[in-house]
């Protein structure tokens, strides 16, 4: 199924990011190399299996986020964070462009010490890149839920038709030089 999150493998980690619409973010993450997959859902929250129309309400306390399953071997946390902070503007709450409400709120959802660890490290060493405070939460993880089938993959399978993904996702994976799987090492 589509929106399952991947088995465990022991050599791959995981870790939930929440950097405004999960379209957006998935897609940046789909070209990284040595990312698994990406995985469109809700993180943490109060309401059991909440579907995007809960979310959208703001009560829910969930976090529209991307799990990401990667190879530490491959791509380190402190990549996978890089592109996090390339990615969106962390010093706003609550929003990124239009999408406006606490589900879109900047986020680092860990899901152990050392991770809460390099988190810390990375949003410290991205402080510097902007003027204003950032105000990305770490938080653990606790609860994830896949967003509906709809969601996953949503760049790839709609980026010719919808109007988001021309105007919104497209300009932000060329600016971000996205258009190609992008290898580490470059």
């Amino acid at each position: 199924m589509a929106n399952e999150a991947p088995k465990p493998d022991a050599a791959l980690e995981k870790i939930s990011l929440g950097a405004g619409c999960f379209w957006c973010v998935e897609a940046i993450y789909n070209r990284i190399e040595g990312v698994k997959s990406a995985v469109s859902g809700y993180q943490n929250g109060h309401l059991k299996n909440p579907t995007y129309k809960d979310i959208c309400t703001g009560k829910t306390g969930h976090a529209e986020v991307v799990l990401v399953t990667y190879d530490p071997k491959v791509v380190p946390l402190d990549t996978i964070l890089k592109w996090f902070w390339k990615a969106h503007d962390p010093t706003t709450l609550n929003r990124q462009g239009n999408d406006v409400g606490t589900q879109y709120r900047s986020g680092i959802y860990y899901y152990n010490d050392a991770q809460k660890t390099v988190a810390e490290a990375s949003l410290k060493d991205a402080q510097a890149d902007f003027s204003d405070k950032i105000v990305t939460e770490i938080v653990k993880a606790e609860t994830f839920y896949p967003a509906e089938d709809y969601h996953q993959n949503y760049y790839l399978e709609n980026k010719s038709k919808n109007g988001y993904c021309r105007f919104v996702i497209e300009p932000k994976m060329k600016k971000l030089g996205l258009e190609k799987k992008h290898k580490v090492a470059e």
